[in-house]
């Protein structure tokens, strides 16, 4: 059985977090568990300089909401070390969007786990900076 271990902000849901939830979940089987972590308010604030406009909580329901997720659970960090090293799954996914030795670091540890990274793509155009981008200018295309 395949525990897969992804993890967003999801502030504002995009179809590209939906993509990433459905492979995700693709991945881990229709055995499997999807477990998503999401990141707090707190390391949002310290990795980016802005608070999320959605609060923890509310994203948390949020997520526990979308039919691809077995598990939602609380991140303290940006990253996901900490998580992986406690829950443990085989699978950890990964977008583009981070940067290579963040993606490196998960693949050490999920090595030292028995367990694999994948990466997934990341559509710019499908991103909450963009959408609340477009917002603030009134942009509706």
């Amino acid at each position: 059985m395949n525990l897969v271990y992804s993890y967003f902000v999801l502030d504002i849901v995009h179809r590209g977090h939906l993509m990433m939830l459905k492979n995700s979940k693709a991945i881990a089987g229709p055995e499997g568990r999807l477990i998503v972590g999401i990141v707090s308010d707190q390391a949002v604030l310290d990795k980016k300089g802005k608070s999320p406009t959605l609060n923890y909580s509310e994203r948390l329901e949020l997520a526990a909401s979308i039919k691809y997720v077995d598990l939602v659970v609380g991140q303290k960090n940006y990253t996901p070390y900490e998580n992986i090293k406690n829950i443990t799954p085989n699978i950890l996914m990964e977008s583009e969007s981070h940067s290579a030795s963040q993606i490196e670091r998960g693949r050490q540890i999920m090595s030292d786990l028995g367990g694999r990274v994948i990466v997934m793509p990341y559509f710019e155009d499908q991103s909450s900076t963009l959408i609340k981008s477009k917002i603030s200018q009134g942009d509706s295309d």
